[in-house]
């Protein structure tokens, strides 16, 4: 219990820039008052005491503004960051050194019993304002985007935004804490490349409407047989560079698309 307690305290400094302190992390830190309180209240749930543990999760949510069920299970190195509004429910199980923003909660979806609330893994961030909700799994080292809504299981070593959440990056590497907020933004990129192909596709258009503008009687069949090389021929003169930035930015919609699954 002392060697949770102990790890809890000291995240905080390896994880805030702002903690200068102990002294300002024991008093001023809700976060870390919100994890011990439930650090007690949890023991006495688990050993089937009625009522009280309630009550400290009561207190610790009017003291602190973070909700956070004696049922819960919390690992190691646990950090709220300023932490108001953040709720976590009964059945969630979160792992070690996991690092939450305000905002966040890990919920259910609707009345349904048993396992109703995430399992997060080892290492995770969730940005400020994010919901990951019901009984799904998220892996180890993910970072989850400020705002993100996540209903799917995440793999492990991945980023997660949006609404509702996809995978936009998929490594090995370890999660920076401190870097969620420059998270890219895959919306607008897909955003752009369709709005860039169907300006491809206008210009296409009005050369091929400029081509087949009508033409003498006399010259109908010649006409015909021009609009008709021209066409061909403007089909072929479609640079390589023009094809090569087509097929990335199809690559990006398809890689959007996917990650919509997780």
């Amino acid at each position: 219990m002392f060697s949770t307690l102990l790890a809890d305290f000291q995240i905080i400094f390896e994880r805030d820039p702002a903690a200068r302190n102990w002294l300002e992390v024991l008093f001023f830190y809700p976060g870390l008052q919100a994890i011990l309180l439930h650090r007690i209240a949890h023991k006495l749930y688990k050993i089937g005491i009625p009522f009280i543990p309630r009550l400290i999760s009561f207190i610790a949510r009017f003291i602190t503004g973070i909700e956070i069920h004696p049922g819960a299970v919390i690992g190691q190195g646990f950090f709220i960051d300023h932490g108001m509004g953040v709720v976590i429910g009964e059945t969630a199980i979160i792992g070690n050194d996991v690092l939450l923003y305000q905002g966040v909660t890990l919920g259910g979806t609707g009345k349904e019993s048993g396992k109703r609330h995430p399992t997060v893994g080892d290492n995770v961030v969730v940005g400020a304002g994010a919901k990951v909700l019901g009984n799904i799994e998220i892996g180890n080292n993910v970072r989850i985007g400020a705002g993100s809504v996540v209903l799917r299981n995440v793999p492990s070593n991945c980023t997660v935004v949006g609404v509702p959440g996809r995978v936009i990056y998929r490594s090995g590497v370890r999660v920076d804490p401190l870097e969620h907020g420059s998270l890219p933004d895959s919306e607008a990129e897909v955003i752009r490349a369709l709005v860039d192909r169907i300006e491809s596709l206008e210009q296409q258009v009005e050369q091929l409407q400029h081509k087949q503008a009508p033409a003498p009687v006399y010259h109908i069949s010649i006409a015909t047989e021009d609009v008709s090389d021209a066409t061909e021929n403007e089909h072929n003169k479609i640079p390589t560079t023009q094809g090569a930035a087509c097929q990335l930015k199809n690559k990006a919609i398809q890689e959007f698309l996917d990650g919509a699954g997780i």
